[in-house]
């Protein structure tokens, strides 16, 4: 009797075989594929005991094989185009030397209440666990506990029955997502509407998931959602008036006329209200949606750890577990979830200090067609949700043609996020019935598809089918629901002519937040000299037993001591250090997030210590008093842009009482996410009425680093900010545009976004060589009680009528000019820094020119190309507000950024610094 070694294994492992087995002899022989394969043979044991032995163990390997391999063939397409399920050759019995009517133990090894049996009743327990209208992919789970916890789960699930009642509500939810759609389509017969016909099976997932929820005493549920059927969510189960709606379809906006906005289209309206499930409620909020696929999902996880962070029941600012109370859920289309690569950086950022919450339920509306693309042109993997794979998540495909078998799927994947708190994907397989958009024809690029579609009854009417024959449902009962449905739906209607949006902005924790005004206001950002001098002790203080780097000791720490004992020579990271400090001494949590933000790009912050001989972390600013209730979270991210913005952003919108920072390594670095700038961050607040204060860190400089890395591109967020090029601005923009020339304004900047009594986004042009410039500095006094940013600063020193030529400039540009200016001994030139471009500051301006009656040319001066930098958006409102003409000195126009040749670049660093100071520019 020959044993290959595999079997060995299993045999030794189930029934003791190594006990029994004496006088081994090893020698190979060559398989049928011509490779030599060690075997064993076995002497002195029962011929009848080994065969018993062997087919055990060969049923053992189907049943395994079954778990892995059985989703390839399972039912779960209601619209397949192949005429019958390929077949899968590891799940052929004889593949295994099995004959169907062999006697096999099913004990321990099938989750069934027979003890044996034969194959042909093991395999059908196989395809109704494994292989019919719901299949799982499990089998490569890297913990042996979550493996074998959902094969006991997926054999349970043949034997879960639902009651009547539950029936009933699930096809009344159906029935009204069918009818609301239907009502769309006769009284806005030319909207798109993106409906849910061919997906009402997600009617059921979403209402099981709210109810388990509220059962399990989870307070909140974040639910990020594309188009797809969000309308029928909205008003089916979400509480959303269908008046607001039919409102919003006749053009008018979905805002209280009080408030300043632009709004956003039908397919992305939202909804925050508590569901009633019996005595147990839970919150849900649904949030906007870009129409930038999968974009809502990071934003939904940074809320989601926002909404944590407020339940208290864990250490955030040592990333110390998540809130129980708090679930996020994400739904995606099938095209967009693995082709997005967003989806790919929250899976990575899912399970990582700082960013995790405890595992996401996913559902995959899997329409089998993105826009117009079939779905085997859509992807290079077999499943749409393949990228779960990457974190060893588990993926549950249903028949979206089955709805009970998806309220099986969403308990399934509910009770595994509760357990093992890990992301879990529903692959929810259906169709869309009318293409993209109602107004689409899909028979142009996919008639054999829609071939089907079109000749197949609908998911309500089939399953409302099923009930009437059960003897569930009746006709009338059928009747009465969708009539009364849709005379509801009538008198909203009628209603929506004088439908008066209701004001939801600016509630609960935003309480006290307001729009900002018309006006500009200047705010006192500065602090007691106390204040700082404590702060900034605290700062660097360490516990007594902790070994801090040497060198840090001396640059970081004995320095900053030194400096805050004088109050002078304030370098960029003390001033930020004294600003996040004074907020969090006045109660306000603050958050610094990217790519090793702890120490910073150019080693200068070092917020967050590590102890040298243990690697232990310490943040000195969260111990500034015993009793701190608030912290500094330093979030060290993954090499992630897109996804880490976007999260920052979902924690902004969420809490205006945390102070969000995102800092780009270098400056360019933001377009990889360019999309959360575009979509949320400059128009957020003008189309949702999403006030957030979110603060972006660019590093931004020319020092021959090359094309990258040197610039970060403001001249495209100067193109995004709506700031007024013909009159004075107003706080009320839609993002802040500053480059701060020295740390007091800094300071300055980080306080004021706490300190006003609304939020605005700040993108700040931040320095790399100004970090440690010894001209750089600023005094406690710049940053005391009375002081505040200064959006211009000019130089008293150069005033007067003497001055003949003013150079406008920004940033660390001004440094090479006033040096250049002091070598060549020039007198009669004034050097004006920007500090501020958006809002625009026209009233600044004019008072700093009102000292100078003798100028006769006023140069922008700047190290960016022509085409880049702020000189196109500096000149028209220079030019339309101050009434003066202004010419240009930078570098020529260029498609990069920056030269990658060192000579070159120093030319041109010289040309610029010199050519201003030459008279032909009069």
């Amino acid at each position: 009797m020959y044993l290959t070694a595999c079997e060995k294994c299993i045999l030794k492992s189930y029934y003791g075989l190594g006990k029994t087995i004496r006088n081994v002899r090893k020698y190979h022989s060559e398989n049928s594929f011509g490779f030599k394969r060690k075997v064993e043979k076995v002497y002195n044991v029962p011929e009848e005991v080994l065969n018993s032995r062997k087919e055990q163990s060969n049923f053992y390997r189907l049943v395994s094989a079954y778990k892995e391999h059985a989703h390839k063939s399972a039912d779960v397409n209601p619209v397949s185009l192949a005429k019958s399920l390929s077949a899968v050759p590891e799940l052929d019995f004889k593949r295994y030397g099995l004959n169907e009517c062999d006697i096999v133990k099913f004990e321990n090894i099938l989750n069934t209440t027979k003890a044996e049996g034969t194959v042909a009743e093991a395999i059908d327990f196989l395809n109704e666990s494994y292989n019919g209208h719901i299949s799982a992919e499990f089998a490569y789970l890297e913990s042996e506990e979550e493996r074998e916890w959902f094969s006991r789960k997926m054999e349970e699930l043949q034997y879960v029955e639902l009651d009547s009642e539950t029936k009933v509500k699930l096809a009344t939810n159906l029935l009204l997502s069918q009818n609301f759609d239907n009502f769309l389509a006769k009284k806005f017969p030319g909207l798109k509407r993106y409906g849910g016909e061919g997906a009402e099976s997600m009617m059921g997932f979403f209402h099981e998931t709210f109810r388990l929820a509220a059962l399990d005493d989870i307070e909140q549920v974040v639910l990020g959602m594309p188009h797809r059927g969000r309308l029928n969510l909205l008003t089916c189960l979400l509480n959303f008036p269908p008046a607001r709606m039919f409102s919003k379809i006749k053009g008018n906006s979905d805002f209280p006329a009080k408030y300043q906005g632009s709004g956003d289209v039908l397919s992305h309206l939202i909804s925050s209200t508590d569901l009633q499930f019996g005595e147990k409620s839970v919150h849900v909020s649904l949030l906007y949606c870009p129409s930038h696929l999968e974009i809502v999902n990071p934003m939904s996880m940074g809320k989601t750890r926002a909404k944590q962070m407020m339940a208290k029941d864990g250490d955030y600012g040592n990333c110390s577990g998540w809130s129980d109370k708090i679930l996020n859920i994400q739904v995606h289309g099938d095209a967009a979830v693995n082709g997005q690569g967003v989806n790919q950086e929250c899976l990575t950022l899912s399970r990582t200090p700082h960013f995790e919450i405890g595992g996401t339920i996913h559902l995959v509306v899997n329409n089998q067609v993105g826009f117009t693309t079939p779905s085997e042109r859509g992807r290079s993997s077999r499943y749409c949700t393949d990228l779960a794979k990457m974190i060893s998540a588990p993926v549950i495909h249903v028949n979206g043609d089955y709805p009970e078998h998806v309220l099986k799927a969403t308990k399934l994947a509910f009770e595994y996020q509760r357990k093992f708190r890990k992301e879990i994907y529903i692959d929810l397989n259906c169709y869309r019935k009318w293409g993209h958009n109602e107004l689409d024809d899909p028979t142009f690029t996919n008639p054999s598809l829609y071939s089907i579609i079109k000749s197949r009854g609908t998911v309500p009417d089939m399953y409302f089918n099923k009930l009437k024959e059960e003897g569930i449902l009746k006709e009338e009962e059928r009747n009465k629901i969708v009539d009364e449905n849709w005379n509801w739906l009538e008198q909203h209607l009628k209603a929506s002519d004088n439908y008066e949006p209701e004001d939801l902005a600016y509630k609960k924790q935003w309480e006290g937040i307001t729009q900002a005004e018309e006006s500009i206001t200047t705010w006192d950002t500065g602090i007691d000299f106390d204040l700082m001098t404590f702060i900034g002790e605290k700062s660097v203080k360490t516990p007594e037993i902790f070994e801090i780097h040497p060198t840090l000791l001396r640059t970081h720490v004995k320095s900053r001591l030194s400096k805050v004992a004088d109050g002078t020579n304030i370098d960029w990271s003390t001033a930020e250090a004294l600003a996040l400090g004074s907020l969090l001494f006045e109660g306000y949590n603050v958050r610094i997030s990217g790519q090793d933000v702890g120490r910073g790009t150019f080693s200068h912050r070092h917020v967050m210590l590590v102890d040298q001989s243990t690697n232990n972390l310490y943040i000195p600013l969260n111990n500034i008093h015993p009793n701190q209730n608030t912290f500094l979270e330093v979030a060290n991210s993954i090499l992630s842009e897109e996804a880490v913005l976007g999260y920052e952003y979902g924690m902004s919108v969420e809490n205006p009482n945390n102070l969000i920072i995102w800092e780009a390594q270098f400056g360019d670095f933001f377009n990889g996410a360019q999309i959360v700038f575009d979509a949320c961050i400059s128009a957020g607040e003008a189309k949702w009425l999403w006030s957030n204060g979110i603060v972006i860190l660019l590093p931004h400089g020319y020092d021959g680093a090359g094309p990258e890395h040197s610039s970060c591109r403001m001249e495209r967020f100067l193109q995004m900010s709506d700031s007024k090029f013909d009159k004075v601005d107003g706080d009320n923009i839609n993002m802040q545009i500053c480059q701060p020339s020295n740390p007091a304004q800094y300071f300055h900047l980080l306080r004021r976004q706490m300190v006003r009594n609304f939020r605005k986004p700040l993108v700040i042009i931040a320095p790399k060589t100004l970090l440690r410039l010894s001209a750089c500095t600023s005094i406690f006094a710049d940053m005391a009680h009375g002081t505040s940013f200064k959006p211009v600063i000019g130089e008293k020193q150069y005033e007067g009528p003497s001055i003949t030529s003013i150079l406008l400039t920004s940033g660390k540009h001004y440094y090479s000019l006033a040096e250049k200016r002091h070598a060549m001994g020039i007198k009669d030139t004034a050097i004006l820094r920007i500090e501020s471009f958006s809002p625009f500051p026209t009233l600044e301006l004019r008072h700093e020119f009102s000292k100078y009656p003798n100028v006769k040319s006023v140069i922008w001066c700047q190290e960016e190309p022509q085409n880049m930098g702020a000189w196109s958006f500096v000149k028209p409102r220079f030019e339309n507000m101050i009434g003066k003409k202004i010419k240009y000195c930078g570098r020529k126009t260029s498609a990069a950024p920056a030269v990658g040749v060192g000579k070159i670049h120093r030319q041109e660093a010289e040309d610029i610094v010199t050519k201003p100071f030459f008279k032909d520019f009069y």
